[in-house]
């Protein structure tokens, strides 16, 4: 069986050379070998001057090592490639205008305001969204605050919860602030009036980043640690959205997100809403809207942004059932059902770009 190549567009996440998913990318290896397809594992710094060579990273799946080669850039690419505020981002846009002949398996999807903005046009998906605007001044918190006794701040790029403040009212003239900086320490609970929140706020430079803020949803637990839940969508081997798994995730103590990179554990998804509902009628309705609007969900955005192949979106579920669609993550990480214990899933979740990728390529196995 002739190997086909595919490659995985990431960026180095610092000047060590490190790349975030080796180990990830390991595995895909060894199944794409078996599947008859060669993975390539490159990033933007890694290409030519002339722009017609990589030095790649391809695992040898015998010796169990990575070898670095110089092969042509491949035609069909994974883009992994995450948010930075670095240099590299401006690498990445170069490398694509230079490539329009490449066809990437997924599109860049937008930033947390323009992915809001598209979802809020759909008439039925628009139900799920909390209440959100841009940030525009203090007035901007100010006006959210009157509406809702729970706001969260939150930059409209980057991961992990970072630089997330979250703002709960205490009576009518105290506020109690915490968050996460932009390196992710947590910055712990701090009452202050709200004649002073403006001042308060300077810290996390909320004129220099682009922020928007967003409704709250109530989702401490009886241990004072919030939850959310990650639902992850893949295309299958006919080309059609499916929910390949969802966990629960616990932040960690005094986070205000659930992310497992901010510290966060994970708990199997029917445990945790066991634990929060309590009422097993409830939970088995809860989750299969949630299957029914992530479907419809990760469809319509396909359809407005070009090709998909995997979304996470993140969930919250009040104390009432209601669903709310959090964020949605068009590079998600497989950590989490690794977590919980679930490897069927966790190699599922690897398996299915892959799946996709040959039924694309029409490679018959």
């Amino acid at each position: 069986m002739s190997r086909k190549q595919i490659g995985i567009l990431t960026l180095y996440l610092n000047e060590r050379k490190v790349i975030e998913e080796i180990k990830i990318y390991q595995e895909m290896s060894r199944i794409a070998a078996k599947m008859g397809v060669e993975l390539i594992v490159f990033t933007p710094e890694d290409v030519n001057r002339g722009h017609s060579q990589v030095y790649a990273y391809i695992y040898d799946t015998a010796a169990k090592v990575w070898r670095r080669k110089w092969i042509p850039i491949p035609t069909y690419i994974f883009d992994r490639c995450r948010f930075q505020k670095t240099y590299r981002m401006q690498l990445l846009n170069e490398f694509k205008a230079k490539h329009p002949e490449i066809k990437f398996f997924n599109r860049p999807l937008g930033n947390k305001w323009s992915v809001h903005k598209k979802i809020q046009e759909h008439p039925l998906l628009v139900d799920y969204l909390p209440d959100t605007i841009q940030y525009q001044g203090i007035s901007s918190i100010f006006k959210m605050l009157k509406k809702y006794p729970l706001i969260y701040v939150k930059p409209i790029n980057g991961t992990g919860g970072r630089g997330i403040i979250r703002i709960e009212k205490k009576g009518s003239d105290y506020v109690a602030i915490s968050g996460r900086d932009l390196n992710r320490k947590i910055i712990h609970e701090q009452t202050v009036k709200l004649s002073q929140l403006a001042n308060y706020l300077v810290k996390w430079k909320l004129h220099q980043i682009k922020y928007i803020v967003q409704q709250g949803i109530m989702l401490v637990l009886p241990n004072g640690r919030v939850h959310d839940y990650r639902v992850l969508v893949q295309k299958n081997s006919h080309g059609e959205w499916e929910i390949s798994g969802a966990a629960g995730r616990v932040g960690a103590l005094y986070s205000v997100t659930a992310n497992l990179h901010g510290g966060g554990s994970a708990l199997p998804m029917d445990e945790l809403l066991y634990h929060f509902i309590n009422n097993k009628s409830t939970i088995a309705e809860i989750k299969s809207e949630l299957s029914s609007m992530c479907v419809q969900l990760c469809t319509y955005l396909e359809d407005l942004a070009g090709s998909l192949y995997e979304l996470a979106v993140d969930i919250a579920i009040d104390k009432d059932g209601k669903i709310w669609i959090i964020e949605i993550n068009p590079k998600p990480a497989r950590e989490v059902f690794k977590q919980i214990g679930d490897k069927q899933t966790y190699v599922k979740a690897i398996r299915r770009p892959l799946e996709y990728a040959i039924y694309k390529l029409g490679i018959k196995m």
